[in-house]
């Protein structure tokens, strides 16, 4: 056995594993493979290889297909059942190279005709970490999904979305009216259903009701319900959203919708629980707890008089703002696309792995502006027409990558904060950089005044604005 580059006791990078019963040939690739800045590791036969594959945690394996003792076919398959994700390139010499094919079926990533080729050798072994690397990353992924979903459905480790579960967390054992606001698509209904979820009303109905889906004529009869003949087509009695939601909760999306006269009726609702049905003169009772949701700003429609003061105060004793996926991150992006890439593999039974790395690219880069729902209906279009076991960049619809590669970024340091010069407001912008050198300065105000060149004061100030702009 033969250690090149490095001693065992003091490699600091993970060795590639060269197994060849030639010592030039060993020697060789060893030595392409050295000047590349890889740690390397040589066994003159397959028995050798094994040894050091048990003691030694190898990612990628150089192996001759014809040795003495333990061939390379034996070898990899040992290899394999050492550890699954080790990847193995075959190294073939003439008439051998059929062997070599059918061998690959048994798991090995390429095989290498003998002589070597430099090029040839580091485009192979380059491409085999990258592979592997890309597996280990989506399955680190499955399991933070794994975690986080223990919890509920709420995806996400950003701090922002860290916020926001806290929050859910903090309200949901109570009866607090609440109202949910962010963008269109960033999942408002998916966190109205995990406070009804963590609440003592899960055992009971959450009932839903898009208010911008229905006309403003069958809203009234379709939240407090009608009597037969209330109207045309009314006939018989039929029972309303907070009838079928007693006990329970019910969800108004886009509340924002609702006319002025059933913002009246609703408010009674909130105020004491009480409602007619259309049409009717009996009086009901319902012990529903209220979660509204919208993707405009309440204030400002109460200050043009389209939306009642008193019923915005009544909807929002408790707000929780979710972000835009572009605040939120890498990496929760990276979770979420991992979570649909699942879900959408088994809904249509398709083995999709994960994302190839110019994908992974793409995904990150864009600026999801229809939020998680529009990267929900890219993923799944890519899992339908994906033909390969990873998601490419073939596989992503034109008009994103065309976005992203249009698109210049403005870069902090050796961070790249995905900004689109020319879209995007200069008070956007600021925020985004102020956020990013709080982040570096693990939340020192004063620290990140002294590197943004500003007052702690105007930092505050900014923070002040932001959250005022939540409500």
């Amino acid at each position: 056995m033969e250690v090149t580059d490095q001693t065992m006791t003091t490699m600091p990078a993970k060795p590639i594993l060269v197994v060849d019963d030639s010592e030039s040939v060993r020697e060789a690739i060893s030595k392409i493979l050295q000047k590349q800045g890889y740690s390397v590791m040589t066994a003159s036969d397959g028995e050798e290889g094994i040894n050091l594959l048990q003691k030694y945690d190898i990612p990628l394996v150089l192996t001759d297909l014809k040795m003495p003792k333990v061939d390379g076919a034996e070898l990899l398959k040992v290899a394999k059942t050492i550890s699954p994700d080790i990847e193995v390139i075959l190294i073939t010499g003439y008439g051998t190279v059929e062997v070599a094919v059918e061998v690959m079926k048994e798991g090995a990533f390429d095989f290498i005709q003998k002589p070597v080729d430099k090029t040839t050798i580091l485009n192979r072994v380059r491409n085999a970490l990258e592979k592997q690397s890309l597996r280990l990353e989506n399955k680190w992924l499955h399991e933070q999904l794994k975690t986080i979903q223990g919890s509920g459905n709420i995806i996400g480790k950003s701090a922002a979305m860290r916020k926001v579960m806290d929050l859910v967390g903090q309200v949901a054992s109570s009866s607090a009216t609440i109202l949910i606001t962010g963008e269109s698509g960033v999942g408002k209904e998916v966190i109205a259903q995990a406070i009804h979820e963590q609440s003592s009303r899960r055992g009971k109905p959450f009932i839903k009701v898009s208010c911008a889906a229905l006309p403003e004529t069958l809203l009234e009869a379709e939240l407090f319900g009608y009597e037969r003949g209330a109207f045309t087509g009314a006939i018989a009695r039929r029972e309303g959203r907070f009838e079928l939601a007693h006990g329970g909760t019910l969800f108004l999306d886009e509340v924002g919708d609702i006319n002025p006269a059933v913002q009246v009726k609703l408010l009674r609702v909130l105020q004491n629980g009480e409602f007619e049905r259309l049409g009717g003169g009996k009086t009901f009772r319902a012990d529903v707890r209220v979660i509204a949701a919208t993707n405009i700003p309440l204030k400002q429609a109460v200050e043009h008089k389209k939306f009642r003061e008193d019923l915005y105060y009544r909807l929002n004793v408790i707000n929780i703002h979710i972000p835009p996926l572009r605040d939120r991150g890498d990496d929760d992006i990276e979770l979420l696309a991992h979570h649909f890439l699942s879900l959408y593999g088994k809904k249509n039974n398709k083995q999709v792995s994960g994302f190839a790395k110019e994908a992974r690219e793409v995904l990150k880069k864009y600026r999801w502006p229809g939020n998680v729902r529009e990267l929900e209906n890219t993923i799944e279009r890519a899992v339908v027409l994906t033909r390969s076991e990873q998601i490419t960049i073939d596989d992503i619809p034109e008009e994103i990558v065309a976005a992203v590669k249009e698109s210049p970024v403005i870069s902090v340091g050796e961070r790249i904060l995905n900004i689109p010069i020319g879209k995007i407001p200069l008070k956007e912008i600021e925020r985004m950089v102020m956020e990013e050198t709080l982040k570096q300065s693990k939340g020192d105000k004063n620290i990140a005044s002294k590197l943004l060149g500003i007052s702690t004061r105007t930092i505050y100030r900014r923070l002040d604005e932001e959250e005022d702009g939540l409500d």
